[in-house]
């Protein structure tokens, strides 16, 4: 086992996980300030990744699918906090996770409907579609601008919640949002506004992922359960447990594969019940509202 293998294989669980956070950290932190549970998350995973492709066909540039798919989700996810998590907020778990499991199966068929069923492509822009030599080792550009993209977006997030007018909103409604509202914050504005942000990523992931694999109806069952476990190894409701594991599962998945293969299906659930085990609210779990 070479140096050299090892690097690759880091980098390689580098990528993967950054794909995973730009998903699971919508779906974390939403759980966080709403305590909802939407499984319908990867929904917008598949239509942003679908929309890109559809933006780049008829404009010849990879760039309009990183502004079209990230806008399709936000726009998604708007329509469905309109229409539905904003009445039920306060229904069971269980309501919750039947609903959002049905709109899976929905979105699936409107995709369906809409582009057929069918895998598409999307191609690197022309800038990323190279390769680069690191400490001796060939690794393509493109997967290196996708580690680059998640962790500068982490950073804007991180700085985001900690720095901003809007993050100190978001921190008071989690923490006490009686007290907020008095104060005359509108608190559900602000979620709503961290919700829409949320989805835009997740819209946003499905582009990015799209030239490194393909686009499929189902897509966003596939990439539903790694990121579940995401959040739950995490600690649902913090933006630093999601890239936390993001990161333990990325490298776990992709390590396992290279080394372990016959047991590589079952490495990410072992290190889940493991997590869980010792720490049973996660990695970083979030504060309880007061």
């Amino acid at each position: 086992m070479s140096t050299g293998f090892l690097l690759l294989q880091l980098l390689n669980g580098l990528q993967f996980s950054m794909q995973l956070f730009l998903l699971a950290v919508g779906l974390s932190i939403v759980f966080g300030l709403m305590n909802f549970i939407n499984l319908a998350h990867g929904t917008l995973y598949m239509v942003g990744a679908f929309v890109g492709y559809t933006a780049a066909a008829a404009t010849g540039s990879f760039w309009m699918a990183l502004v079209a798919g990230p806008a399709a989700g936000a726009a998604l996810g708007a329509l469905f906090y309109a229409v539905l998590l904003r009445h039920m907020q306060r229904a069971s778990a269980m309501t919750q996770v039947l609903v959002t499991f049905g709109l899976i199966f929905v979105g699936i068929d409107a995709v369906r409907f809409v582009w057929g069923d069918y895998s598409q492509t999307l191609a690197k822009p022309t800038l990323l579609d190279g390769s680069v030599s690191i400490l001796g080792q060939i690794y393509p550009t493109y997967r290196l601008f996708i580690i680059v993209l998640g962790l500068t977006l982490a950073l804007l997030l991180h700085l985001g919640l900690e720095r901003t007018r809007l993050g100190a909103v978001v921190r008071a409604g989690v923490d006490d949002p009686v007290m907020a509202e008095s104060l005359g914050i509108n608190v559900e504005r602000a979620f709503f506004a961290v919700f829409c942000l949320g989805c835009a990523l997740a819209g946003l992931a499905g582009v990015v992922a799209a030239p490194v694999g393909d686009i499929h109806p189902g897509m966003d069952m596939e990439i539903l359960i790694p990121t579940l476990i995401v959040v739950v190894v995490g600690g649902p409701g913090r933006l630093s447990g999601a890239f936390l594991g993001a990161l333990l599962i990325g490298l776990a998945d992709t390590f396992g594969a290279a080394l372990i293969p016959d047991v590589s299906s079952f490495l990410i659930y072992g290190v889940m019940a493991l997590v869980l085990l010792l720490r049973p609210g996660g990695l970083l779990p979030a504060r309880h509202r007061a």
